[in-house]
């Protein structure tokens, strides 16, 4: 049992890095009645979380190099704390984003990379492989146990105890700390600043741009922010198109830079040749995939369960509950697995079955929940993601030394949390796309008077924003429109969200069958054999 308390206090961190992520979907809707705020506005908080992380993770992981990577495990375990702390005390959403979505995003820029580097320091061999794999288990759990522990939370005390609970873990973490061994030397190296600021902005221009796209439109310019009453549109193409523009060329700066450095002679923030290793890229980029996948999908559910169907945290955290349970079995599962088959085979699998639940679960998708396809489909959906997080984790790892494995570990973080972010901003665009287009054509499409269309048209203008569908004909009646006009009003909004939940959703299938590519580098040989066992 002694050997394993290092995986113990680094898998409670981990946990509660990837709680974060889940645990306040399906508190969405209390969250937007407490703080005065939106749907979108709580989209933004949780993009920019998993933002801050994927944008600043070079930097963490380096930071880690740079001062030892258990003290920077810790001081990454004391920031996140305070960030918990000033979330849990919000009295707005500013302050909810700053403590959320900024300095708890900052603390896991350091404890994130210093967990996968301080495992392949405390164990070696086998050890190493299981201890990667509980990691992985550890995440699948946190992204299983988000909407239960959230839902309960939420309904039965108040989703401010959720973030009270993390400083707490937190707080036993880094005084347990000193358990951990840190066999690495901290190193003497010089932190490029335009390479962190390279990387940063270029991060957070694609993904903002991306966020935006709902309300600015792709490359049409549709709701353009105005500067003192003047569009800002250059030359007619929508701001979303340029931002993604510009983040793509200071991606490409900064790859170029890190070369020119390692050409020079000077560390870079990171060795961009390593992405020439066939296992370690094909890996990350399942990783990614997977992460946008499981973001996309924990953002889209509680939206349809709460939002349409009326569901409040716990039942909605209920209705979460196959996957939960699923997700934890198979990656348990995929671990013994890994005895038998290969890493590919197992990922390929899981990639096959998520593409199949995604299918399922948009079937279940009416006014009316068909309960059963539904369960079946979160069943599958968490089976795929159990598969998969047992797998990555080891597979990116052990793709290098020991020596780079900092390094990876920061590179793993920015997959994981650049896919969340994406994810995140990508299928919610879809989503609020889709609803402004499916009400605006409901809306022409209706009984309702020419009057009250030209009415509802211009109060919704500038988009759409997600509601209870429930409360959409108070809404309507305190706008002035009749009783049956409000009840008319009512079922064309529903039937626009189930629309724009559909779309939503074979997006989301599109992804899971296009990540299939970037599994065929994942090393097809079972750990442990020699290449003449696995010959026929």
């Amino acid at each position: 049992m002694k050997k394993w308390l290092v995986v113990i206090i680094l898998g409670s961190a981990q946990f509660v890095m990837v709680l974060d992520g889940t645990v306040m979907n399906v508190s969405i809707s209390t969250v937007v009645a407490d703080l005065d705020t939106t749907v979108a506005a709580m989209q933004a908080a949780i993009t920019f979380y998993t933002l801050t992380m994927a944008s600043m993770m070079l930097l963490g992981a380096k930071l880690g190099d740079v001062w030892g990577r258990r003290r920077a495990f810790v001081i990454g375990s004391i920031v996140y704390a305070i960030g918990s702390l000033t979330t849990a005390l919000s009295p707005n959403v500013q302050t909810l984003f700053l403590g959320w979505s900024i300095i708890e995003g900052l603390g896991a820029v350091l404890v994130i990379p210093a967990i996968a580097a301080l495992i392949a320091d405390n164990y070696t061999g086998r050890d190493r492989i299981t201890a990667y794999a509980v990691i992985g288990a550890v995440s699948g759990a946190a992204v299983a146990a988000g909407p239960l522990i959230g839902g309960f939370i939420t309904t039965y005390l108040n989703w401010r105890y959720v973030f009270v609970g993390e400083v707490v873990i937190m707080a036993v973490v880094v005084l347990c700390a000193r358990m951990v061994t840190d066999s690495t030397p901290p190193q003497k190296v010089r932190i490029d600043v335009p390479s962190v600021l390279l990387s940063a902005f270029g991060l957070v221009f694609v993904v903002f741009g991306m966020l935006q796209s709902k309300t600015w439109g792709w490359i049409t310019p549709l709701h353009s922010p105005e500067i003192g009453g003047v569009e800002i549109a250059p030359l007619g193409i929508s701001l979303t198109a340029w931002l993604i523009l510009v983040g793509a060329v200071l991606l490409y700066v900064f790859v170029r830079r890190q070369k020119a450095l390692v050409a020079a002679g000077r560390p870079p923030l990171v060795h961009v040749e390593m992405f020439r290793i066939t296992q370690l890229r094909s890996g990350l980029s399942v990783l990614g995939a997977q992460y946008a996948i499981t973001a996309g999908l924990f953002f889209m559910v509680p939206v349809y369960l709460q939002m349409t169907l009326g569901l409040d945290a716990l039942q909605t955290g209920i209705k979460i509950f196959p996957l939960s349970v699923s997700l934890i079995l198979f990656s348990i599962i995929g671990t013994r697995l890994s005895a038998i088959w290969s890493p590919r085979r197992i990922v390929q699998w899981g990639q096959f079955v998520l593409v199949a639940s995604a299918v399922v679960l948009l079937a279940s998708v009416d006014i009316e929940l068909k309960s059963w396809i539904f369960a079946i489909g979160m069943f599958c959906a968490g089976a795929a993601l159990g598969l998969l997080a047992s797998q990555l984790g080891n597979v990116n790892m052990s793709s290098v030394s020991g020596k780079e494995s900092s390094e990876v570990g920061g590179l793993q973080g920015v997959f994981q949390n650049l896919g969340s972010s994406l994810g995140t901003a990508l299928i919610g665009s879809v989503l609020i796309g889709a609803l402004a287009t499916s009400f605006a054509g409901g809306v022409a499409a209706s009984t309702l008077p020419e009057d009250v269309k030209g009415s509802v048209a211009e109060l919704t203008a500038g988009g759409v924003d997600i509601v209870p569908a429930s409360s959409v004909a108070g809404i309507a009646e305190d706008a002035g429109l009749s009783a049956a006009d409000a009840a008319t009003l009512t079922t064309v909004y529903a039937e626009s969200q189930i629309s724009s939940l559909r779309t939503a959703f074979f997006a989301l299938i599109a992804i899971a069958a296009f990540a299939l590519v970037f599994s065929r580098g994942i090393p097809a040989e079972i750990a442990g054999r020699t290449k003449e066992e696995h010959a026929p």
